[in-house]
């Protein structure tokens, strides 16, 4: 469908017959192009509280059962969607086209396929690599939808979010018993209260924050991509974004339960990660800031690789932040309880790496201790021949993460001409910096991705959000928060976002050419490589809007497509929204496996009118529970 139509005639009429299918949707009313993509953010079958938490937009319509619903009601579908099943039949790599899938039990309502607890038990204990990615082998893969809990209900609207989840979606107590004295969660009613503290920010993340704004400038608009290390609930990235900072958030799947999903709950960026044996998920000089607070870490051991892989992922010139053991041990070590002489050598060996990695340490002042990376190697590459320092990698991609053991030899910044100048390209302060050329777009260094490129692919964005906006009516008002954007390239989508109450994952394939996600670090936005021939390392329901642009034609002849649209709606929360953007016969077969997994959807026509090749496909999950499905 990608070239133009041929001269037979049959072609001809196909495309005559298309034609005049879009001329009946163009005619069809905005209360059907409003009801497609916005207004099924419904609670019709949802316990009736939803209704206090979202304010609906849409036009009423007539159930079959003579009940008047709001326009989320699925029951009222435009009577001429277009329609190209009988005129496009392509061979795409799906095992299952029309058939309906099954809820899967409820033992895997919180079902992590990469991250299994059970699976995760046959790996080797050392490093920890045991919590690493594991994902299920083919034969493993569930062909069923995992369940929501019941009485599950649509999370509190940003920014209430921030300090409040239901505890229907997430009901686990366990981390407002065990961590009760460090005031990370409390269970009051039907609801957690996230009061904002830590393990070391006893008056809360927003007076810790203001600590650290006293040492270094967090709200100049140098400092935007930050990575926080162990983030129990994110609550640091939580309070940092009203400071325009946007904080990658990661901690294993473990014993405290659930850490990384009552982050996504309250609308904060985070993932399932840890520091074992591979290289963290991100491309080289990635973030302006980096934080451990009692992450538990050792950063000191293994030659300081945990320490050198922070390096890696730092921008020149960026920060790292460290609170807890054994920041202040002569004051903690009997609360800690460990010894004096443990403590003073954990944190001379954590000294001692920071030397080896030329870091300049820029104050230690209460439990805080901040370094700084240099901003280019010019000097740490002359000390090193008369002092013990890390020796530089060889490797020529610094970016290679997917799948990438860690080194122990520090990845080498881009050569300068002199000793004052920013290794790599400086970066213009936030928010200019979304929109600015990147410095790896500028240097050329990512073949076949200029300067016009990117101008034009901003332009592109701009257009195609606008139109989202009009036909996504919620979009503007705060429905969607968590957004993925699941082929993201440059960022374009997630700058075009900018002014909306949301935040995206932008993730880029793993090992693909070109490598785009530096430049989306260095606008200023935050992302991750991932292949989706396997699951994301998230919990279930943690993404209210996806967006998956040429997804399905990159990935057709690698893996199979209904897997992927089953992990899809593992994340992808009830009443959630997908937008695809694809070729019509990808379309077609999206549409029909999306059909089977309680999906509304419509394919329609591009922006830019009915002669564009590429169409798009709006789909919103269904709302069920475990509960509802087996009453039903």
């Amino acid at each position: 469908m990608g070239k133009e139509y041929g001269g037979s005639p049959k072609l001809h009429q196909l495309e005559s017959k298309r034609k005049r299918l879009t001329s009946i949707l163009a005619v069809s009313g905005l209360c059907v192009l409003f009801y497609v993509l916005g207004a099924w953010q419904s609670t019709s079958p949802a316990p009736s509280s939803q209704s206090e938490v979202y304010t609906r937009v849409g036009c009423d319509v007539e159930s079959p059962d003579g009940v008047n619903h709001d326009s989320s009601s699925s029951s009222s579908l435009p009577s001429t969607p277009l329609d190209f099943e009988s005129h496009h039949q392509l061979v795409v790599n799906s095992s299952e086209e029309s058939q309906k899938f099954p809820p899967c039990n409820m033992s895997y309502s919180e079902y992590t396929p990469c991250q299994d607890p059970q699976r995760s038990r046959k790996y080797d204990r050392n490093m920890l690599k045991y919590r690493e990615r594991h994902c299920p082998k083919q034969q493993e893969l569930l062909r069923c939808l995992i369940p929501a809990p019941p009485n599950y209900r649509t999370p509190f609207k940003w920014p209430q979010s921030r300090d409040y989840a239901w505890y229907d979606n997430i009901p686990h107590k366990e981390l407002s018993i065990e961590k009760a004295v460090q005031n990370w969660i409390q269970v009051e009613g039907d609801r957690f209260r996230f009061p904002g503290g830590g393990t070391m920010f006893p008056r809360g993340a927003d007076a810790y924050i203001d600590d650290i704004n006293e040492l270094i400038p967090l709200t100049s608009g140098n400092i935007r991509t930050a990575i926080d290390t162990g983030c129990g609930v994110a609550s640091w990235g939580a309070y940092l974004i009203k400071r325009d900072i946007l904080a990658m958030s990661f901690a294993p799947r473990d014993t405290h339960e659930a850490q990384v999903w009552f982050a996504l709950e309250r609308g904060v960026p985070a993932m399932i990660g840890i520091m074992a044996s591979q290289r963290l998920p991100y491309p080289a000089r990635a973030f302006d800031m980096a934080h451990c607070s009692r992450c538990l870490i050792p950063w000191y051991e293994y030659d300081g690789m945990y320490l050198i892989e922070v390096d890696r992922v730092l921008r020149p010139g960026g920060y790292w932040i460290l609170s807890g053991p054994p920041i202040r041990w002569k004051n903690y070590w009997r609360g800690w309880e460990r010894t004096q002489e443990d403590l003073k050598q954990e944190q001379d060996a954590i000294e001692n790496v920071a030397k080896r990695l030329c870091w300049k340490k820029v104050i230690e002042r209460g439990d805080l201790a901040v370094w700084q990376k240099p901003t280019n190697h010019i000097e740490c590459i002359k000390t090193s021949a008369t002092h013990h320092t890390s020796h530089m990698c060889k490797s020529d991609n610094a970016d290679a993460a997917w799948y990438t053991r860690m080194e122990t030899c520090i990845t080498p910044l881009p050569e300068v001409r002199n000793s004052d100048e920013v290794a790599g390209g400086a970066l213009e302060k936030w928010p200019e910096r979304a929109y600015s050329i990147p410095p790896r777009i500028s240097s050329s260094s990512i073949p076949g991705i200029t300067v016009e490129k990117f101008r034009e692919d901003n332009e592109i964005w701009k257009h195609r959000v606008t139109h989202y906006k009009r036909i996504i009516r919620s979009l503007p008002q705060g429905r969607y928060r968590n957004v993925m954007d699941m082929n993201a390239y440059l960022g374009g989508f997630a700058a075009a976002l900018m002014k909306y109450p949301v935040w995206v994952m932008n993730v880029v394939p793993g090992k693909s050419e070109p490598d785009t996600l530096g430049v989306i670090y260095e606008r200023g936005f935050i992302g991750v490589y991932h292949d989706w021939c396997e699951a994301f390392s998230t919990y279930p329901r943690t993404y209210d809007l996806i967006h998956a642009g040429g997804v399905f034609s990159i990935y057709q002849d690698r893996c199979d497509i209904t897997y992927i649209l089953l992990e899809m709606d593992r994340i992808l929360r009830p009443e959630g929204t997908v937008i695809f953007r694809d070729v019509v016969e990808v379309l077609v077969k999206i549409k029909s496996i999306a059909d089977g997994m309680r999906w509304e959807s419509n394919i329609m026509d591009h922006e830019s009118g009915p002669f564009n090749p590429e169409k798009i496909l709006v789909a919103v999950k269904s709302y069920w529970t475990g509960e509802a499905e087996q009453e039903h």
